[in-house]
């Protein structure tokens, strides 16, 4: 495998003293692949919850001290583990219809949010393979709780993070296949990339500067209180 899906870059920061002590705490680099594997997946999926950071290109090590994450930044955190674990992978890039997140996003900034949202997922190689592994962006508990909250949806379902065929039963988990949560609502395809560096270097979300400041300051901390809400 080619050594660029395994190396560190500035977001993909695999060698800060929290990452490496993340990877040493849980053993991972003791468990056979498929087991190492799954449970990064696992825990970039759960124990970092779903949530909305700063902006999309932060560095990893930020991603895991924030506690949460969004496609973009649990890609990047997710990434970092899996190469600081001897995993190649790499990132794809697209736009999501914004309508995925109404719900998560509300009122004004709803309103005032892009048509066409940047999105990511990771791809890992393994055993001759690539997986397409999208299903870890929405941690367990907040899933459950939007499954909850629409108890009469048993078919597909887009809106709040979420944008699949089988609401009740959307492929998350990963058993050598692919997992997907948001998919159903992509709308442009921009390729794959090495590394995120490469990815946002060329697609960043269509916000003025202005949006942007309201997205950081206001816009995101009212998403994570409504994320918060469905959760609990």
């Amino acid at each position: 495998m080619d050594n660029r899906y395994l190396k560190r870059t500035p977001l993909l920061d695999l060698d800060d003293p929290s990452i490496q002590r993340l990877i040493t705490e849980r053993g991972w680099k003791s468990l056979p692949e498929f087991e190492r594997l799954r449970s990064i997946y696992d825990y970039v999926r759960d124990e970092i919850l779903f949530g909305y950071n700063t902006d999309d290109d932060i560095p990893a090590s930020r991603v895991l001290r924030d506690g949460y994450g969004q496609c973009n930044t649990k890609g990047t955190l997710f990434m970092a583990l899996l190469r600081g674990c001897g995993i190649p992978c790499r990132c794809h890039g697209f736009t999501i219809d914004k309508k995925l997140q109404e719900g998560a996003m509300t009122g004004f900034v709803y309103r005032n949010a892009p048509q066409h949202v940047f999105h990511s997922w990771v791809e890992v190689f393994f055993e001759g393979r690539w997986y397409e592994l999208e299903g870890l962006i929405l941690d367990r508990q907040y899933l459950k709780g939007l499954q909850d909250k629409n108890p009469g949806c048993s078919g597909s379902f887009c809106g709040f993070g979420v944008a699949v065929k089988d609401f009740r039963h959307p492929v998350i988990d990963f058993d050598r296949n692919d997992t997907y949560i948001q998919s159903e609502g992509i709308d442009q395809d921009f390729g794959i990339y090495d590394c995120p560096d490469d990815m946002f270097r060329e697609h960043r979300q269509e916000l003025s500067p202005i949006k942007m400041f309201a997205f950081r300051h206001y816009g995101r901390h009212m998403m994570n209180r409504n994320v918060r809400k469905i959760r609990n």
